[in-house]
């Protein structure tokens, strides 16, 4: 089944306004408010403030956003698929309900091994040990952000290794009906996640209003902007028929009594072998 592209198209550009919104009245917060938690996070305040000198607010909340919908999609997708390393799904249910599966193992004690570090913590949080305002959602933002960490080691190339300002931006309600979680289920289907495409064309939907408010500017590009205003996804059939048509043709001049042209989808003879 082919990847429904006109909901995605919707989807990913919502995804990223709604990160936006959930980010920027993050960042006012954990910048104004005064608590016990934020004041143990001194470190990570302390590097959120300089990247917003340095970058500027907007430009910090864009890379937060790209970065967490990036993991999202991706854990979505390994969700789906059963690709998962932890061996259960770590934003998606087993079922139709809501809460993610590792989130509803945690409240039956088990965390994978691999995740031993907030184990305790998590354990306590849930049991009532250690005191949180909203047990389930704190619990399930550590599982998560350890699982990203743990996914970096197996796949540092997706998975880049978190700030402690990315991990303190994360947004707050993760697992309610009306979470960035739940909305990232709902755009990415099971029936959609079956072909690996999905990944390049919300990349490809994710930048499109950036890519076309950079267009329309006509000015010189920054460095961070080259990216999202020149990059297009490359669908699979193109690029089979780029491979057909080079290797495949090169391997027919190296061997010319060779068949492997009968088996490539997008082949064209060309004209002076028609002969």
């Amino acid at each position: 089944m082919p990847v429904n592209t006109l909901r995605l198209k919707k989807f990913a550009p919502d995804a990223r306004r709604r990160l936006h919104q959930l980010i920027e009245a993050k960042m006012k917060y954990v910048l104004n408010m005064d608590s016990p938690e934020l004041r143990e996070k001194e470190g990570s305040l302390d590097q959120l403030k300089t990247q917003i000198i340095l970058k500027g607010e907007q430009t910090v909340i864009e890379q937060v956003a790209y970065t967490w919908f990036n993991r999202f999609v991706a854990l979505r997708y390994m969700d789906v698929r059963g690709f998962q390393p932890l061996g259960v799904r770590i934003i998606s249910p087993t079922t139709n309900g809501g809460t993610p599966e590792i989130l509803s193992n945690a409240l039956s004690g088990r965390i994978p091994a691999e995740l031993e570090k907030v184990k305790n913590t998590v354990l306590g949080i849930l049991s009532g040990s250690i005191s949180s305002r909203h047990p389930q959602n704190e619990a399930y933002s550590l599982l998560l952000i350890a699982a990203c960490n743990h996914l970096h080691q197996i796949f540092p190339f997706l998975f880049e290794k978190l700030d402690d300002y990315t991990e303190l931006l994360l947004p707050e309600d993760l697992i309610s009906g009306q979470s960035i979680i739940q909305f990232v289920r709902e755009g990415m289907t099971e029936a959609d996640c079956q072909e690996v495409e999905i990944i390049g064309w919300l990349y490809q939907f994710y930048i499109s209003e950036w890519n076309d408010e950079l267009i329309s500017s006509k000015k010189v590009y920054k460095k961070n902007e080259l990216a999202p205003a020149s990059q297009l996804f490359t669908p699979k059939w193109i690029v089979q028929y780029m491979v057909d048509n080079t290797l495949g043709q090169l391997w027919t001049e190296i061997k010319p009594n060779t068949n492997i042209t009968a088996t490539l989808d997008y082949y064209i003879k060309p004209a002076y072998k028609a002969q």
